[in-house]
């Protein structure tokens, strides 16, 4: 089994999706409106590239954890 297959079902399984999203959930929204909370409440547009941004980092930061510390478990 090549590197990259086996980083993909890590990612894939053993609820490392699920908690990913919570993460993003949680952490996304917390930075969202740190960076465009003025935007919001004040009934502006936001920009869309950094709404999508804001929860997709933290969704793949989460994931790498989890797929690098079970690497590194066997």
């Amino acid at each position: 089994m090549t590197k990259w297959r086996r980083v993909f079902e890590l990612a894939m399984s053993g609820g490392v999706p699920l908690r990913a999203f919570w993460v993003a959930l949680v952490v996304g929204t917390i930075l969202n409106s740190i960076n465009q909370g003025d935007a919001i409440l004040a009934g502006r547009s936001v920009s869309v590239g950094k709404l999508v941004l804001t929860y997709l980092v933290p969704y793949l930061v989460s994931t790498h954890g989890a797929v690098t510390a079970r690497l590194r478990a066997g």
